[in-house]
């Protein structure tokens, strides 16, 4: 018997160009940075299992629309998306990334349950939380892990370096935390 999992990840930006020199990555060539984050992604996910992406899915959406469906085609698991900056046009989901078969509407803040703890996702980093003083988390993105976390908050981006590219699980995000 096989059990779900749910994986949390931010700020993959595939597509975007850009992205290698401004945070910086280490890849040659946005086409390596895409394909190494599937690669990873699917290397840990599961058909069934839950991907809560917390924004900025991917970047230059009209122009390579079809790169981008066909990327998230690719890409295991149920995903949920908790809309980033860069899923936007014009204050509105960009019509990609409104067009892809999320698992659940985009919304701009989520709520899930994960190993009997209360997470708020969001694509911004909140000072203050539901559940934040009954032991609730939250996890966030944006940042590429320029804001540090307070409490039992903290950046989920692919930059960071215990993030690696690759959609983590609870326990591996809040290892070592308070």
């Amino acid at each position: 018997m096989s059990f779900t999992k749910k994986f949390y990840v931010a700020d993959t930006h595939f597509c975007h160009n850009n992205i290698l020199s401004m945070q910086p990555r280490s890849f040659s060539t946005i086409e390596e940075h895409d394909e190494a984050m599937v690669a990873r992604w699917n290397s840990v996910v599961g058909i069934d299992d839950i991907v809560y992406h917390l924004g900025d899915f991917a970047f230059s959406l009209s122009e390579r629309a079809d790169r981008v469906r066909w990327i998230f085609g690719r890409l295991n698991g149920r995903k949920r998306l908790c809309i980033g900056n860069h899923d936007l046009r014009h204050g509105e989901l960009h019509p990609t990334i409104a067009d892809l078969p999320w698992d659940k509407r985009p919304e701009g803040f989520l709520f899930a349950e994960d190993e009997g703890q209360k997470l708020v996702l969001a694509h911004y980093a909140q000072r203050s939380w539901q559940w934040e003083r009954k032991g609730g988390w939250h996890f966030y993105g944006h940042s590429h892990g320029n804001l540090p976390g307070v409490g039992r908050s903290r950046d989920v981006g692919v930059d960071l370096p215990d993030v690696d590219f690759t959609p983590r699980t609870f326990r591996e995000l809040t290892r070592g935390m308070a």
